[in-house]
């Protein structure tokens, strides 16, 4: 009998722990889900939310897409923490600073795609993950960038200009009542950059909580990157795992982003 896909369902998959390895001498930990019997068709590269704030590799939306993905939609998901940031997965070195030395977490990242050769590869940020896409992410190596719930705290306008020269898509997720940046602020922002495309996440917060959301972000990153899977079945017939629940909140509602 088929099994409906809930917030705990672990589809199956090739999971393997990695380490990404920066410029400054940090070692990095993380993690890669491929589809278990096939090669993937594109390659999805997070970039969590705010570290101090909650935000990790296994913030809801992206260990979810980890658990999905590879088997719904042929994905490769690449999650890892940040500098100085801990999960389960264990501890990155260094420290958290600010987005700044981040630049070189971005770059490991994207010399790790390139190295094991995955496909079509898309950097995909939330929150403090989009500041650090915007700011250091624009590299020939990737197809585009897909936002979840973008601040624009950090990230300045010279950033979006040179995205704005990068040419690349970008998509954009923005909640109808995001804590930080609603809809209509967003599109004035993004406006700079000509080739965006930005969507409202109707009735929807910062942290995308709940299932409805959670299937309607993973609906609009599919969207983009492997169309031809979609719909996104809600019922999986076939062998799955269960997850320990998660914390009530992976990121704080109240994150300052500053």
């Amino acid at each position: 009998m088929p099994t409906e896909i809930g917030a705990l369902t672990v589809l199956p998959a090739r999971r393997e722990n990695i380490e990404l390895h920066t410029a400054d001498g940090l070692t990095l930990v993380g993690e890669v889900a491929l589809p278990l019997d096939r090669d993937p068709v594109a390659t999805l590269l997070t970039l969590h939310p705010l570290p101090t704030h909650g935000g990790y590799m296994d913030s809801h939306v992206f260990r979810k897409a980890a658990w999905r993905l590879p088997a719904l939609a042929d994905l490769a998901v690449v999650r890892f923490n940040t500098r100085g940031t801990t999960s389960p997965r264990g501890t990155s070195d260094g420290a958290f600073d600010g987005g700044r030395a981040e630049r070189h977490d971005v770059h490991a990242l994207l010399e790790y795609g390139e190295f094991e050769e995955l496909p079509r590869r898309w950097l995909l940020g939330w929150s403090f993950g989009t500041e650090l896409t915007l700011m250091h992410g624009d590299d020939p190596s990737i197809e585009g960038a897909i936002l979840l719930s973008p601040p624009l705290h950090r990230a300045t306008d010279d950033d979006l200009d040179r995205w704005a020269a990068f040419g690349k898509p970008v998509r954009i997720l923005v909640p109808e009542h995001d804590d930080f940046l609603q809809p209509a602020q967003a599109r004035e922002r993004f406006a700079r950059i000509p080739q965006a495309e930005l969507i409202d996440g109707p009735g929807m917060k910062h942290l995308w909580v709940g299932e409805n959301a959670v299937r309607w972000v993973l609906t609009k990153i599919v969207e983009v990157v492997n169309p031809a899977a979609l719909p996104l079945p809600t019922q999986w017939d076939g062998p799955v795992g269960e997850a320990a629940p998660e914390p009530a909140a992976t990121t704080s509602a109240s994150e300052p982003e500053s």
